[in-house]
């Protein structure tokens, strides 16, 4: 029986193939083209800031002003709690403070006279020392009740409660007609930021240097993030920042990059796979990965001559990014590589090559495949 397939033509690498018609074959052209290095990682979409809200007085709870899942404004109002305590608390002080005031005024006065009548020696300087105290005293009580009209002020300020950042509203915590209070721990309501977002996840710490090369240069490096099963691309954003610890237990280390999300493709806690742009290799060779034949000890090619026949051809891999790979040596821009039917071929095959992505040649089975294929290599 004939051998046939690799390793027949590795034994006996002179040989042809059958002599009969040309075998039908699908080819392709090796190019030169770009291809990243990527380092991937699986993530955790981590927002960037969230802030749980919570009543900073104690009051029934009046008017919520916005809807579950809302996307609100810093500075937005939220909530309303019932504000007529502190407007009387506020009104009180308000009253204290004109009274000291006026208080502080009337001692000013008495002051100015005994300052012209000691000297006469028409008053004691007993008397002057007493009402010296006595301004003093006042101006201290009018500080005192300054302090408390702020804090009414602060107090009445706080029964409307407005959004510390933006972000998107979560569930309501509390229903409007209950009690409130500052002590309470569970809060009213969740803002999470959603743009921008950021996604944390893991390098190989052998992977680290590479990295911090790079961001110690001044490059910025893109982060692409995809779903869990890599079928749909969420967003893409940049690197910014290294942790600065590897943990030991893994050998990895936590990045965080930064997203914009405005139209919300990551969402809080959600696992993405992020990919890591490292390095993108230019005008190198790329062949698609159907074309790559392996053995246990090399990889090679079957590359389709101008006389239609097939040779095979030792390779060198590089990059591989999704289902191209960069061949770093052994082939040309424009080599004619066969990628199915590759079953049937040996050394010396003649071959009747169907160019993927290309219009079939003329005639029939003995058309050579075209001025782009190059010839075996001495």
């Amino acid at each position: 029986m004939r051998p046939s397939g690799p390793s027949a033509a590795r034994n006996a690498p002179g040989r042809r193939g059958e002599q009969g018609g040309a075998i039908p074959v699908v080819a392709v052209r090796a190019y030169r083209g770009n291809i990243g290095v990527y380092f991937t990682g699986l993530g955790t979409v981590t927002p960037l800031n969230t802030v749980t809200v919570r009543s900073r007085v104690d009051g029934q709870l009046l008017n919520v002003h916005y809807r579950e899942g809302d996307m609100v404004r810093q500075g937005d109002l939220l909530v309303e709690i019932d504000p007529r305590p502190y407007q009387a608390a506020l009104t009180q002080a308000q009253g204290t403070l004109a009274r000291d005031q006026a208080a502080l005024e009337n001692a000013r006065i008495d002051l100015a006279r005994y300052q012209v009548l000691v000297p006469q020696r028409a008053a004691p300087e007993q008397q002057l020392a007493t009402q010296q105290a006595i301004v003093r005293q006042d101006e201290g009580n009018v500080k005192f009740d300054e302090g408390s009209v702020a804090a009414a002020q602060t107090n009445l300020a706080y029964t409307k409660i407005t959004a510390p950042i933006s972000g998107r509203v979560g569930l309501r915590l509390v229903d409007p007609g209950n009690i409130v209070h500052a002590s309470d721990t569970n809060g009213l309501l969740v803002i999470t930021q959603m743009d921008p977002i950021s996604v944390i996840f893991t390098i190989s710490e052998d992977q680290l240097p590479a990295v911090l090369a790079r961001t110690r240069a001044g490059q910025v490096l893109r982060v692409d993030a995809y779903s869990r099963d890599m079928t749909a691309k969420l967003a893409q954003g940049t690197l910014t920042t290294v942790d600065n610890q590897i943990d030991q237990t893994t050998g990895t280390i936590r990045i965080r990059s930064t997203f914009a999300n405005n139209n919300n493709g990551l969402f809080p806690n959600q696992f993405v796979n992020a990919r890591l742009l490292v390095q993108e290799k230019r005008g190198v060779v790329l062949l698609p990965n159907a074309a790559i034949q392996r053995t246990s000890d090399y990889q090679f090619v079957f590359l389709v001559q101008p006389n239609s026949t097939v040779t095979i051809r030792k390779v060198t891999l590089g990059t591989t990014e999704g289902d191209i790979t960069e061949i770093t040596s052994g082939l040309d821009p424009d080599d004619v590589i066969v990628m199915t039917g590759v079953d049937k071929l040996q050394e010396g095959s003649r071959v009747e090559a169907q160019i993927s992505g290309e219009a079939p040649p003329p005639g029939n089975g003995e058309t050579a495949v075209g001025a782009g294929g190059k010839g075996a290599r001495k």
